[in-house]
């Protein structure tokens, strides 16, 4: 008998509608796999709802606060129904992106400079000399992220806006100039390294889910040993932090400062996006893995106590 798998989406952070968007086509793609799938859109019930389903498996496809920050894995490992992706701590840790440059520095995995500081302050005067970037310290989809170019005589005032919604406090990091890189990590195997080429600034929320909003290459244009050292690093930042499962992990890399260039680890994603334009399913199918091969082993590969 096929396994029940309960697809997990939408909830209520900023990224609901990726979620939705991730957790239809991951839905889709298990039932043409021979799963029988519920689709849940979570609400502060799911407790309960998870406790009629009985689901064998609970596939995450949920984004942001909640879903990635180690909560409703949590309540999964107290439900004790096996799940996708990193386990509570993992999830946790990688969503601080303070608490994750920590541990990824402490690996090894060379990040950037940074301050955490209260928006009030990030707003009122330059609290690094620029170019620097703001962004929120636990938000996903490049929500709240601005950068502020050398020139600027003062920080952005969006950021003291009264519906700001992403935390009190702000990391304000020194920003890097060249090429956004990316990889993934399946298992323990680093996938495809891309390059996203964007005309919209950087890699922001348009960019990420706009058709045409950027251009993903793979594999990326880049020496060979540049191109290995991004996988090597991949698969560090995602040990450090005990990831499970799929992550993403994201890159600058600066190609004209000095002979290798700076490359410096910006985040890992514990929860990466799964929407027809998302990188993971095209960095799988570069490694051969039909995005019904990619899921049904997310399925088949989830445990508790992860």
């Amino acid at each position: 008998m096929s396994k029940h798998v309960a697809v997990l989406m939408g909830g209520w952070s900023n990224e609901r509608p990726v979620s939705l968007s991730s957790g239809t086509e991951c839905a889709a793609a298990l039932r043409r796999a021979g799963y029988r799938v519920t689709e849940v859109d979570v609400g502060r019930d799911i407790a309960n709802v998870l406790a009629e389903l009985k689901p064998d498996v609970a596939f995450n496809a949920l984004h942001g606060p909640f879903g990635e920050s180690g909560m409703i894995q949590g309540l999964l490992e107290l439900m004790q129904i096996p799940y996708t992706h990193s386990g509570v701590l993992a999830s946790a840790l990688a969503m601080d992106k303070h608490q994750a440059k920590i541990m990824l520095k402490s690996a090894g995995v060379p990040v950037t400079d940074h301050v955490i500081v209260p928006r009030a302050d990030a707003g009122k005067a330059h609290v690094m000399p620029p170019p620097y970037v703001i962004k929120p310290i636990a938000d996903g989809s490049s929500f709240g992220v601005f950068i502020v170019k050398g020139d600027t005589s003062h920080p952005p005032q969006e950021i003291l806006r009264e519906d700001w919604n992403s935390g009190e406090e702000v990391m304000v990091e020194r920003y890097i100039p060249g090429r956004e890189l990316t990889c993934s990590v399946m298992g323990d195997v680093a996938l495809g390294v891309t390059e996203i080429v964007t005309e919209l600034n950087f890699y922001n929320f348009e960019a990420k889910y706009a058709e045409g909003g950027s251009v993903h290459v793979i594999p990326a244009d880049l020496k060979p040993k540049i191109y290995d050292k991004v996988q090597k690093m991949a698969l560090a930042a995602h040990a450090a932090l005990g990831c499970r499962g799929v992550t993403r992990s994201d890159f600058r890399y600066n190609d004209a400062a000095g002979e290798d260039g700076e490359l410096v680890c910006l985040e890992i994603n514990t929860q990466p996006g799964m929407t027809p334009t998302s990188l993971v399913p095209e960095q799988a199918a570069h490694a051969g893995h039909s995005y019904e091969e990619l899921v049904a082993w997310m399925v088949e590969d989830a445990s508790c106590n992860r």
